[in-house]
């Protein structure tokens, strides 16, 4: 089973085993009393929730102690990714484009995305290619389209782009 983070464990909250979580989705109200959730591949329920400064304070079923919460630090909040939300048209989850051919409309191979870098104005993604690693802008005047189905991305670079990525690699 494929999974996506939704939540990262940054601390204990408390002596009675709450964690606080730091948010990793669209869609927090997957931070409910009665939802599972995925720990290391295994599942565990939240058994209540409330809110300090935007971020969720989770009670876990199993995790009565602050010794036991302080072993979930760092750990991802996994679902599956079959119980992802459906988004909007033209929107994508990060993992359907990780491993996308990336190629200019011109027809030239630039290599596959291997991470999205996420920033306050836009992502990135982080092409790994033949002639090293390009950073392509995740701007609609850059990708002019996503096809999953056949497994690219089809890019316009902006004058100086790709010019500009390959120096640094060289």
């Amino acid at each position: 089973m494929d999974f996506i983070t939704i939540g990262r464990i940054v601390a204990p909250w408390g002596v009675k085993g709450n964690v606080k979580v730091q948010i990793e989705t669209d869609f927090p109200q997957r931070f409910s009393p009665g939802e599972e959730v995925f720990i290391d591949g295994t599942p565990v329920t939240i058994a209540d929730v409330s809110w300090h400064r935007d971020r969720p304070i989770l009670k876990l079923s199993a995790i009565d102690c602050v010794e036991d919460a302080q072993q979930l630090r760092g750990k991802s909040l996994e679902i599956p990714q079959s119980q992802a939300q459906p988004l909007p048209e033209d929107h994508y989850y990060h993992f359907q484009l990780i491993g996308l051919e990336v190629r200019t409309t011109g027809g030239e191979h630039l290599g596959e995305v291997r991470e999205i870098l996420t920033g306050k104005s836009n992502d990135t993604y982080v092409v790994q290619g033949t002639e090293g690693e390009t950073l392509i802008p995740a701007i609609e005047d850059v990708v002019k389209s996503v096809n999953l189905e056949r497994g690219f991305i089809e890019i316009e670079p902006i004058a100086g782009l790709l010019e500009l990525n390959r120096k640094k690699t060289d």
